[in-house]
């Protein structure tokens, strides 16, 4: 957050969802450029030439979460957590109305898993993929979307799921190497 601490964005949150007006204006204040620094890391991923915007994204995000504003908020992580799971829908929805429409010059979503000089995922692969992976390991889903959605650091991740950050980081590596094979079916021989 660019301004202010964590505890001053809790209270935000909770004035907001006690219904007080002023607390959407502040919570913008404080958040944009959080979300934004999100949108531009997580966008900053995709291949040359798509249109989706960082400022766009975290509009669409920020409306989304606005309409939730009857969430019981606990604090700035928690903020996040859902920040990125409404990044991710829109991502996803936007990825589907690509492919929907074959008239668009777009290339598809992507994002990397592993490390920068991986190469890129469909974001439409992952979120099959991250179907499946809910179904068997929901907790691993779980970090990988606030991972790569979310860009939450492996101790904010700890916090929203309630784990340590050993079991974060044992569950980030399986994950990832789950999808990776998952996603890359040519390497199994």
């Amino acid at each position: 957050m660019s301004k202010g601490s964590g505890s001053e964005l809790t209270q935000i949150l909770k004035r907001w969802s006690d219904g007080d007006p002023t607390a959407e204006n502040a919570l913008l204040e404080e958040v944009y450029g959080t979300l934004r620094a999100m949108a531009r890391s997580r966008l900053a991923q995709e291949r040359a030439g798509h249109t989706l915007q960082p400022t766009a994204l975290v509009h669409e995000a920020y409306l989304k979460i606005s309409e939730g504003a009857t969430v019981d908020w606990r604090d700035r992580v928690h903020f996040l957590a859902v920040a990125a799971r409404v990044m991710r829908q829109l991502l996803v929805d936007a990825g589907r109305r690509r492919s929907a429409d074959k008239r668009t010059p777009d290339p598809p979503l992507t994002t990397s898993l592993v490390e920068s000089s991986a190469a890129p995922v469909d974001v439409l692969d992952l979120e099959r993929a991250l179907e499946r992976l809910e179904r068997l390991n929901p907790n691993q889903a779980r970090v990988v979307e606030l991972r790569c959605f979310g860009g939450l650091t492996v101790p904010e991740v700890a916090s929203v799921l309630g784990i340590s950050t050993a079991t974060v980081n044992r569950s980030w590596r399986a994950a990832r190497t789950w999808l990776k094979d998952e996603l890359d079916p040519g390497d199994q021989g």
